[in-house]
């Protein structure tokens, strides 16, 4: 049996191997451009003065992060699509990567009720960015700086990409391992009245696509990711996904998320792989430059990762693999609670339909309602009342709002009321709880959640029972 130490020197000359550098460029070049697509859209939509503007009220991941007035939240927001340019050109590669990175994440922290799975995603894989030499070819950089240019590089950054990938798939095939989805809802509930939208909508009529939908699904990224590291199968996964990230696009608004995986999952590729094409689609070889002549003798190309680089490369994945399954530790249904929802990739499995006001109590007895709907942007308004960690930021800024009014110790009550996958609408909070009287433990679960009384959706499938009646709301 080898030593440990023998091991760590296999996998230390095994992501040392020089690679050829063709895929993470086609990497760098599609993040850039898809986040510059992303900025546009934005602007286009009026999503960061809907967002963060004519709001008054944001749900900040950490107290510091509080939005910029305008117009520098617009031009900031602008730095986006311009590093996501430069990003893509390999211009001033390192700090455009860190700063696109950091303002991503800016944005990011501001506010938990627009919180988005592809969002956090674009973080992770910008951090990563950030540490591989992605800019050594097909870059200005490597125009500029020829001492920078290299056609080969180690094998890690390919294998950080890679594993970071597979768990985030796999991640997102196991979490639809519930008793709703593998009945085939909510996607009846989401597309029942879409068969004109795709070509293959006719199917939207029979029960059984949908259920062949959601087991389909559930394979194609528990079964399906692991494919992709085996060649045999690689290309016709890939198709595969291709063609479900393709119809995602068409079916849901679910904006850059398709063809931002779709573009990382070209990874799984050799390395070398658009020479191969270019090769296979012209009849040419790739020409021969100064670079590719000296890339396997070149005494820079003898790699080295650090023992510290494989430590925190080791930490980063338990932190990835752990995050996913904190839910596992609440004794409640994250799909009802939302405790432990956000980073576990949980992406399209509810369909959730939320009403219900907040009432202010002053301690001379006077009463006055808050509806989320008629202050904030509807997407807010949904987590407000559907995401216990938002109603309680909620309830201490109208407490912080009426104390300024002249109001002193308030009490705020939360009379929430939530439809489940399309299920009856079924009290969500005690509206006998102050929530400006308790403190917010994220460790634990949420005391002032009333249990799903008609079987929520992540009940894990160990037993079957017929279908519960469900209402379109």
């Amino acid at each position: 049996m080898a030593s440990r130490s023998t091991r760590l020197e296999r996998l230390r000359g095994y992501l040392e191997t020089p690679i050829s550098i063709q895929s993470l460029v086609v990497v760098r070049i599609a993040f850039g451009l898809i986040l510059a697509w992303d900025c546009w859209r934005y602007i286009n939509y009026e999503r960061i003065e809907r967002y963060y503007v004519i709001t008054e009220f944001t749900f900040p991941f950490v107290p510091f992060a509080q939005p910029l007035p305008e117009p520098w939240i617009h031009i900031l927001w602008g730095g986006v699509g311009l590093l996501g340019f430069t990003v893509a050109l390999g211009l001033f590669y390192r700090v455009s990567i860190v700063a696109l990175t950091a303002i991503f994440a800016y944005f990011f922290l501001l506010d938990r009720a627009q919180y988005l799975n592809h969002n956090y995603m674009v973080i992770l894989y910008g951090i990563l960015l950030a540490f591989m030499p992605a800019h050594r070819a097909f870059s200005v950089d490597a125009w500029l700086f020829p001492r920078l240019r290299s056609a080969v590089i180690p094998r890690w950054p390919m294998t950080v990409l890679k594993t970071q990938t597979e768990i985030i798939l796999i991640y997102a095939g196991i979490v639809k391992i519930t008793d709703d989805w593998l009945r085939g809802e909510p996607l009846r509930l989401w597309l029942s009245d879409r068969g004109d939208d795709v070509f293959f909508g006719f199917l939207f009529q029979y029960d059984w696509a949908f259920i062949a939908a959601s087991w389909g699904t559930v394979a194609l990224h528990i079964i399906g990711a692991p494919l992709l590291l085996w060649k045999r199968t690689r290309l016709a996964i890939f198709l595969i996904y291709a063609f479900f990230h393709w119809s995602n696009s068409q079916l849901f608004s679910i904006g850059i998320f398709p063809w931002i995986t779709l573009a990382l999952t070209t990874i799984f590729f050799a390395p070398d792989w658009p020479e191969r094409l270019w090769r296979r689609l012209t009849g040419k070889a790739a020409p021969d430059t100064p670079e590719r002549v000296q890339a396997a003798t070149d005494p820079r190309h003898a790699f080295r990762l650090s023992t510290i680089a494989l430590v925190a490369l080791g930490l980063w994945f338990a932190v990835q693999i752990y995050v996913p399954q904190r839910q596992l530790f609440f004794n409640n249904l994250v799909g009802w609670t939302g405790d432990g929802h956000r980073f576990s990739w949980r992406m399209r499995i509810y369909a959730r339909v939320s009403e219900g006001t907040f009432k202010i109590v002053a301690p001379s007895g006077e009463e006055w309602n808050a509806d989320p709907y008629k202050l904030m942007s509807r997407r807010q308004a949904r987590n407000v009342l559907a995401r216990p960690d938002i109603a309680y930021m909620f309830a201490q800024q109208l407490e912080e709002i009426w104390a300024e009014g002249g109001y002193g110790d308030v009490a705020v009550y939360a009379d929430v009321q939530v439809s489940l996958n399309g299920r009856p609408m079924q009290q969500f909070t005690d509206p006998t709880v102050d929530l400006t009287a308790i403190d917010w433990d994220w460790a634990t679960p949420t005391s002032w959640i009333y249990p799903n009384q008609l079987r929520a959706a992540d009940d894990i499938v160990a037993d079957w029972f017929p279908p519960l009646p469900l209402q379109k709301p």
